[in-house]
């Protein structure tokens, strides 16, 4: 019996790199059909081979996994957002940011294609990149030293990169590492969406930082909570970190008195528009989704 890393997955079939660097393709059993357990690439797995055929016995326990992109047992995840072409969409980020915490995964914020905003819009955008400072994410910028602001923070990690479509994941990753020459899009726009260059989730291995990164394809909504509703504040830690301070144990931060984390909103150590998302997504989990106008700034779409 063998053991390896799955690496990539494709119409059925499953590469595993094992620890000296050979790798094998293999299908799964169809006892993870039967089970509806469906390895993911990430995934620890045991198999056997034989003149080129191999087969998926078991998978290891995950320390954690992610539906959206489908991949596990990864150390962090760099979150690709543009602020422009598709245009900055804080609550998509904010999803993608509960998604990670519920899941354990730290999260890195790349801001892309900086150099396209118009020096006021970056000195309006400065505010957004200090909130999220504030709150202890780790935050880097498309126009500074790439490379070098990632080196620490990727060294000997297994990555996903994951964003909008269009949002320059594949340009990122090649900024990273020329060498892997990955196809990148254009933007449409009309729909500002990008097209869908990366169509699988695949581990690379990059040398230049230790490091196994995943490219993942793109997505233009992301609807993920799997969770009770009152688990919601644990996911932002800014919320986490003083709801232990509210009037009621049980206290949702929507309309109880004594709550810490509006009086926080109204002081400005919480920000308003992190606050929006968190009842925004409060409502969707409850199933009360808010109507609003699509310009209102309330929701900062």
């Amino acid at each position: 019996m063998k053991t390896g890393r799955i690496i990539r997955s494709l119409a059925g079939y499953y590469d595993i790199m094992m620890d000296d660097g050979v790798v094998e393709r293999t299908r799964a059993r169809g006892q993870f059909r039967q089970k509806n357990h469906r390895p993911l690439v990430g995934d620890f797995a045991d198999f056997e081979s034989e003149n080129g055929e191999g087969f998926i016995w078991a998978l290891h326990d995950r320390k954690n996994d992610l539906v959206r992109p489908p991949i596990a047992n990864v150390d962090l995840a760099i979150v690709v957002t543009s602020v422009v072409e598709p245009a900055f969409s804080q609550n998509l980020l904010d999803r993608q940011l509960v998604a990670l915490e519920a899941a354990g995964v730290k999260p890195v914020l790349y801001f892309s294609k900086m150099d396209l905003l118009e020096p006021t819009a970056r000195q309006d955008f400065e505010t957004t990149l200090a909130e999220y400072r504030t709150i202890g994410y780790d935050v880097i910028v498309s126009d500074e030293d790439v490379p070098s602001a990632f080196r620490p923070i990727l060294k000997n990690q297994v990555v996903v990169a994951m964003g909008q479509t269009g949002a320059g994941k594949s340009t990122l990753l090649n900024t990273l590492a020329p060498e892997l020459q990955l196809e990148t899009g254009a933007v449409s726009k009309a729909l500002s969406r990008g097209k869908h260059t990366t169509r699988q989730v695949s581990l690379i291995l990059v040398p230049a930082f230790e490091a196994l990164i995943a490219d993942t394809p793109g997505f233009s909504s992301y609807e993920v909570f799997d969770f009770p509703v009152e688990e919601l504040g644990n996911y932002f830690p800014e919320i986490k970190a003083v709801s232990g301070q509210c009037r009621f144990r049980t206290c949702s931060h929507i309309n109880e008195p004594g709550c810490a984390v509006k009086e926080g909103v109204a002081l400005g150590s919480i920000s308003q528009a992190r606050y929006n998302s968190y009842e925004l997504f409060y409502q969707i989990i409850k199933g009360k989704r808010p109507v609003y106008q699509k310009t209102s700034q309330k929701w900062r779409q």
